[in-house]
């Protein structure tokens, strides 16, 4: 249940604290005095679809907060953003919408995403608005609706899970089935890719090597006259005269006085290292001086093996591994063509097995949907007799359409709205007001199937007048019994038949506007309700009439 609604800059809304009551709550008001915006809010506060026009203006940013009570702990949504209501089982919900377009959700303190705060409102509350009554008008809607009713997930999963397996055989059996010239087209394209990678011989990780082996050949010269140099430095010329000559007469000087103290043994230990570290540098760069080949026609050779490369990878991939990939790719493609006949033979088996599976889980479906259907259909007529629209017979048509998504069935809503009349599509022969209170039932019936604790009505009294606007009335009352009712309405009507009454006031002040919702006693609701009926010049017979309404409603409440 919605216990407190406050909201901050909302529109010409600068602050506002509304603590809604169980049961049935309404809200009235001139036209433009705000009452739009409190849904905005509540719609805002949920997750919904939110415009920066919606901050007032002059300021930087706009709150909105929710504070729900009676919230079960295991509600969908909740345990994936880590937040559970408290001991008390409420649950605070906060949205704050800046001018540059960003969010700060929260729940009981804790920050999620805006998907993730619309997961858990629609859990909570579900807002009805006065434009809902034309969805009835898509028959697209209407399946959706059957199967919310009937709570067919189950017999749906299992048929979309088939469905899907069928679509999957489906695509892969149009990628095998081309044009024959297309088709010879492409198998000699790939051969021709094939031939090319394949005679390249690729190797993994060639390129690295490649690339040094080609920068040591393009500067071999260098390369073996800095050997050469440090060679010579090393081993001396043919007179001698190298560092490692040099250290080894060092050694020998101290050779024989090395015994006479610890510290010259140590010093002669030291050149007896340097010495030998000296002689196997000198022998490594002899040998790397000896063993370079440098020959003009292997920088050819490299120079050629690059260019090739270079030429492949704008073709086949940025790297070697990428074009050995795209080869394995083409290799494999060619071979399903070559074997397309068998493999489509083999396919179209399993394709008739896929359909037959589909077809099997699609008559479950179909029958799950029927007995729903039944279902639905007395629950409407019941609904519709409480709306006083007796004489009106609601129906469900079925058809059958090719396998889709969504099944097997084409369903649409039928209505006869005079004795005599057959029944034909909703969209064709309902008014606004039968809409209305056509949606109005539906809405109750689903209700009944969900946990949702509160319903929100935004003026779907449009079209409804007199007799049947009383009745309307009576059912909101009797659906507060069950679950918390907000309804924004401007027939005195439903306004009379509330628990609690709200004014949405507008006014003036320092030239700007401002907007405040009032808590109604006895007298100022009978205010209110004579203003609905009579417009701006209330008569003292017009506030007699509107104690009257007050107390009859009173009476039928009292009879629930």
């Amino acid at each position: 249940m919605l216990e407190l609604l406050h909201i901050e800059n909302i529109a010409v809304i600068q602050e506002a604290d509304i603590q809604f009551r169980p049961g049935f709550n309404a809200l009235t008001g001139e036209t433009g005095a705000g009452k739009s915006i409190v849904i905005d809010a509540m719609g805002a506060v949920l997750g919904g679809r939110t415009s920066r026009d919606l901050i007032r203006t002059g300021a930087d940013r706009a709150f909105v907060g929710a504070e729900f009570s009676q919230v079960p702990a295991g509600l969908p949504g909740l345990a994936e953003t880590g937040t559970a209501p408290d001991e008390d089982g409420h649950l605070l919900l906060q949205r704050e919408l800046t001018g540059d377009g960003k969010n700060l959700c929260r729940v009981n303190g804790r920050p999620v995403t805006v998907a993730q705060l619309r997961r858990i409102g629609e859990e909570l509350l579900n807002i009805h608005g006065q434009h809902d009554g034309q969805q009835l008008l898509d028959e697209e809607q209407h399946l959706s609706y059957l199967d919310r009713f009937g709570r067919t997930e189950t017999p749906l999963g299992r048929y979309q899970t088939a469905y899907e397996a069928m679509a999957a055989l489906q695509a892969k059996i149009r990628a095998l089935q081309m044009d024959e010239a297309e088709k010879a087209r492409r198998m000699d394209s790939l051969r021709f890719q094939i031939d090319e990678l394949e005679r390249a011989q690729l190797v993994p990780g060639e390129e690295e090597s490649l690339t040094e082996r080609r920068d040591l050949l393009r500067n071999g010269e260098k390369y073996l006259s800095a050997l050469s140099g440090a060679d010579y430095c090393l081993n001396g010329g043919e007179e001698g005269g190298g560092a490692v000559s040099a250290l080894r007469d060092a050694e020998e000087a101290l050779a024989g006085v090395r015994t006479l103290s610890g510290d010259l043994g140590e010093l002669y230990q030291r050149l007896e290292q340097l010495r030998c570290e000296a002689y196997d540098l000198a022998e490594t760069i002899r040998d790397k001086r000896e063993e370079f080949d440098f020959s003009p026609a292997e920088l050819d050779a490299v120079e050629s093996r690059s260019d090739l490369l270079y030429r492949l990878k704008k073709k086949y991939g940025a790297t070697v591994e990428d074009m050995l990939a795209y080869l394995d790719k083409c290799r494999r493609e060619l071979d399903d063509m070559e074997t397309a006949d068998d493999t489509l033979i083999r396919l179209e088996q399993q394709l008739e097995k896929a359909r037959k599976a589909v077809l099997a889980a699609g008559a479950d479906l179909t029958a799950a949907r029927r007995g729903a259907a039944a279902v639905l259909e007395q629950r409407i007529q019941s609904e519709l007799r409480d709306l006083d629209m007796h004489k009106v017979r609601f129906a469900i048509d079925f058809g059958e359409k090719e396998p889709g998504p969504d099944g097997c069935d084409a369903v649409r809503f039928l209505m006869s709205a005079n004795a005599g009349e057959d029944l034909k599509p909703i969209a064709r022969i309902a008014s606004g007001g039968e809409l209305a209170r056509i949606m109005l039932a539906l809405k109750n019936v689903l209700a009944e199937q969900e946990s949702i604790g509160t319903l929100v009505f935004d003026e779907v009294d449009t079209g409804v007048s007199g007799r049947a606007a009383q009745k309307v009335a009576e059912k909101l009352a009797q659906v507060s019994r069950r679950k918390q009712v907000l309804c924004v309405t401007h027939l005195p009507q439903l306004a009379a038949m509330a628990d609690t009454h709200f004014s949405v006031e507008k006014g003036e002040r320092d030239g700007r506007t401002y907007t405040r919702v009032v808590l109604l006693d006895r007298e100022q609701r009978k205010a209110e309700l004579a203003r609905i009926t009579g417009g701006s010049h209330v008569t003292e017979a017009l506030l007699a009439s509107a104690g009257e309404l007050l107390d009859q409603a009173e009476r039928y409440r009292a009879s629930l």
